[in-house]
């Protein structure tokens, strides 16, 4: 989601590295506007003020001009701050002031837009999100799995919790007619038992899934982070939203196609159903989803 902002900063002339937890770094490594990663052994929710100390020593032998920090907590931008990184831009969040000095107010829009505003009002329509995955590279990984012929991805979890995680994916895999690959984080194990196919949740590096996404003829996902990562492939997708939003969080590809309800009670963006019915995923059908597949060209 971050991406149209990295491809805005390049068009102006910038040299870009990025800073990023070693889970998200292999998607970072795949983006032509990112000249380095770097990767840092940050835990979500874990201050780790030695590591963040060593990072801004790191950062500052190298001299950068302008440090933009996505993410809204405290934590996130002590690195630039310790770095002395002369310009530090990011929005409003978590008494940040002085750790930032260029800050912006955040406004409702598709988080997309939310980013990329960080480098200016855009003129237009953002760029689309690109990840780079060779043939070459999609052939030895479907290989290495013991994976032939045309397939169809499903991605059953979401980080997020129960309230995003459609309940159907079981009887949608029996039904699709073309050999089914499951792929994940081992957290979407137990979403992912009772699915048939080549259950390989849990069993691939990131790098690895986003491989097999791209070689697929369609991915069926929750709002998650494989996603984002099949829209960014490219890939024919149906995204499956239920307290979630799609107008915050938009799958940024002509080649999807979006399930919400738009029930009353949607989006309440809860871990879990507040009012117990879950009625925003129950009530969204099999055959909802094989129609939208229909639309597609899966070839």
């Amino acid at each position: 989601m971050a991406q149209p902002l990295l491809t805005r900063l390049k068009t102006s002339g910038a040299a870009i590295d990025v800073l990023a937890p070693e889970w998200v770094a292999p998607v970072m490594r795949r983006m032509s506007e990112v000249d380095r990663v770097i990767p840092a052994s940050l835990r979500h929710g874990a201050l780790q003020l030695g590591e963040r100390w060593r990072l801004g020593r790191e950062l500052k032998r190298r001299g950068y001009d302008q440090a933009i920090v996505l993410p809204n907590t405290w934590k996130s931008a002590l690195v630039p701050f310790l770095a002395g990184i002369p310009v530090r831009t990011g929005y409003v969040g978590e008494l940040r002031y002085g750790l930032l000095n260029s800050t912006h107010k955040a406004t409702k829009s598709p988080m997309p837009l939310h980013y990329a505003r960080l480098a200016g009002e855009p003129a237009g329509e953002l760029p689309r999100p690109h990840l780079e995955v060779t043939p070459g590279e999609i052939a030895e990984t479907t290989r290495r799995f013991g994976i032939e012929g045309r397939y169809v991805v499903l991605c059953p979890g979401a980080e997020y919790g129960p309230a995003k995680r459609w309940p159907y994916f079981a009887e949608l895999a029996g039904k699709l007619g073309v050999p089914v690959v499951l792929v994940g984080s081992a957290n979407d194990r137990e979403a992912a038992a009772r699915i048939r196919g080549k259950n390989l949740v849990g069993e691939t590096t990131l790098d690895e899934a986003i491989r097999l996404i791209a070689g697929a003829a369609a991915v069926v996902s929750n709002d998650s982070g494989l996603m984002h990562v099949a829209a960014a492939l490219g890939r024919p997708q149906v995204a499956l939203f239920g307290s979630s939003s799609p107008e915050h969080t938009p799958p940024a590809s002509p080649n999807a196609r979006v399930l919400w309800l738009r029930l009353e009670c949607s989006p309440c963006f809860e871990r879990e159903c507040p009012l117990g019915h879950f009625r925003c995923m129950k009530e969204m059908g099999v055959e909802q989803v094989i129609a939208a597949l229909n639309t597609l060209n899966t070839r």
